[in-house]
């Protein structure tokens, strides 16, 4: 059986359904991911899927449902599949679906449901085999046997050349390696908590998958992509080093999301395996009082004093490769004035130091405390439920890119405190546009370019066959911006494809960088949009 994998958001789909589809086709089974998905609106993601579906003619769908604000979009594209063909299986698995299999159950959108890790279940429902572990079955969940953990060897990347449907695929991974799974916190806030890990996947506990697993992992993509992203199950200095040995990632660049102290092993280890590091370290939230009234009621992980914070800081600026972003979360539970007061001074020092900073306000998670009983703590949720949590994005149009429901304090005087507080925060840490004059120095920082064909790299299920042998350059830019531009292709609209006089101008105004040039050598819109997303930069003193 042919299988046809999915994410259920706009944009990037989470990096497991490409572990999903690489474990498949390892046993046998043709599995393929479309990574990328750019329909802004129902009529197009119809109009795309139907082409998808004819052109990988699929036996098995499996949608993707990690993320709660995807469940909209993925019942919508569970019921467009059935509608274009009503003989294709439709699975879903993922957090959010493992969460809400009652409710997705009685949806009637999907033909199965896998709670927990899905490399097994998914392998038995492609082969059609009789019994398969972890899937809903007449509405009732079976226990959960299938459990990954450190001796689960067998998950790790592998067959990026077979996975990706088209090069902007391939080109929109972001270089996500998984370390580690589950989580050992139970944060107030955060609905993939330690206690919900054991009742949605039957993990007992977090757990670092073998390092030479990982570097599988490393094998397969740090030859197709320009960074790696780690999150905070990413272990130590000592365990990545085993991951990395063997790979030179001096012209990569890493991100990596953690939480804690970062030992100076770590750091100095990013540092002296990437060309660049950028670190974001989550602090919980920027008051050291209600860091640690949390941290003593148990709501909260392991978060840093100021005084480690600081000395972290000084770590990191002793790495003029390593970036540091330090985020919280605003609004959190068991504020008082006190606490909004240390808010805004600690992030100035921040600035100062020349860190990034980084602040949202707190947000509906499924599972997560807050948000079943945020009563307990004097608050509102905008949504708690499925119901809730499905109509609150369709409402929006499925649109996962900025807006949440939120969780906000009763007391009408506490929340308008701790808004004013936010938006001063938020209006301090944000940049102005870097200005520039016609007499500024500029020059291109494209450092990939590419000629392939528009099937080649949109899909030929989305192009027309007369011009899908049409050339096209692709540009990558240093911080991993792309631009395709076809200046002599006609009668072909895509909002993935610059094309005609338009094309044809960036691709003039980024040859009149090639050497440093003044701003004003090119026309100022078109130096504007090229600085904004990152191809043109400005030349160092």
């Amino acid at each position: 059986m042919r299988v046809l994998l999915l994410g259920a958001g706009r944009g990037e789909a989470t990096c497991g359904i490409l572990y999903l589809a690489s474990y498949l086709r390892r046993n046998g089974v043709e599995a393929v991911v479309r990574l990328w998905d750019d329909d802004e609106d129902p009529r197009a993601m119809k109009r795309s899927l139907k082409a998808l579906l004819t052109h990988v003619k699929p036996g098995l769908v499996g949608i993707s449902l990690k993320w709660f604000n995807h469940l909209s979009r993925g019942l919508e594209l569970a019921r467009a599949v059935k509608a274009i063909d009503p003989e294709v299986r439709v699975v879903t698995g993922g957090n959010s679906a493992s969460y809400f299999w009652r409710e997705l159950s009685k949806t009637g959108a999907f033909d199965d449901i896998v709670l927990g890790d899905g490399e097994k279940p998914l392998l038995g429902l492609a082969r059609g085999d009789r019994d398969v572990p972890n899937v809903v079955r007449n509405g009732s969940a079976p226990p959960i046997t299938y459990v990954q953990s450190v001796a689960s060897t067998d998950v790790y990347y592998s067959g990026f050349d077979e996975l990706f449907l088209s090069g902007l695929d391939a080109s929109s991974f972001s270089g996500w390696v998984q370390p580690g799974k589950g989580c050992s916190e139970n944060c107030v806030y955060c609905g993939g908590t330690r206690g919900m890990e054991q009742g949605s996947f039957g993990r007992p506990t977090s757990f670092l998958r073998a390092p030479e697993s990982v570097a599988r992992d490393h094998e397969e993509i740090s030859k197709r992509t320009w960074q790696l992203r780690y999150d905070f199950a990413g272990g130590t200095a000592d365990f990545l080093g085993r991951a990395w040995a063997g790979f030179d990632l001096k012209r990569h660049s890493a991100t990596y999301f953690l939480w804690g102290v970062p030992p100076r092993s770590l750091i100095d280890a990013l540092a002296a395996t990437f060309g660049r590091v950028y670190l974001v370290l989550d602090v919980g939230c920027f008051s050291q009082t209600q860091r640690r009234e949390l941290i003593g009621r148990g709501l909260l992980k392991p978060c840093p004093t100021d005084a480690e914070l600081l000395d972290a800081v000084a770590a990191c600026r002793e790495h003029p490769n390593l970036t540091l972003e330090v985020c919280a979360i605003a609004g959190l539970p068991h504020t008082s004035r006190a606490a909004l007061a240390e808010e805004l001074p600690l992030v100035e020092k921040l600035l100062e130091l020349g860190c990034d900073v980084g602040c949202q306000r707190l947000e509906c998670q499924p599972g997560a405390l807050v948000t079943r009983h945020p009563d307990r703590f004097g608050m509102v949720a905008d949504a708690s439920t499925f119901d809730g949590f499905v109509k609150w994005f369709a409402e929006r149009g499925h649109d996962s890119s900025g807006a949440f429901p939120m969780i906000r304090f009763a007391d009408a005087k506490l929340e308008r405190a701790v808004e004013r507080g936010f938006e001063a925060l938020y209006e301090r840490i944000q940049k102005e546009p870097e200005g520039f004059g016609a007499k500024t120095k500029l020059i291109s920082s494209v450092v990939s370019r590419q000629t392939p064909t528009l099937g080649e790299w949109l899909g030929a299920w989305r192009v027309p066959a007369k011009l899908a042998g049409e050339r096209l350059t692709v540009l990558r830019s240093e911080n991993g911006g792309g631009l395709a531009c076809a200046p002599k292709l006609k009668g072909f609209d895509d909002p993935l494809v610059e094309s005609g006089p338009a094309a044809t101008g960036l691709l003039a105004a980024l040859e009149t960088f090639a050497k440093p040039a003044r701003a004003d050598a090119a026309p100022r819109e078109l130096v504007e949009g090229l600085l904004a997303g990152g191809f043109l930069k400005k030349v160092s003193a």
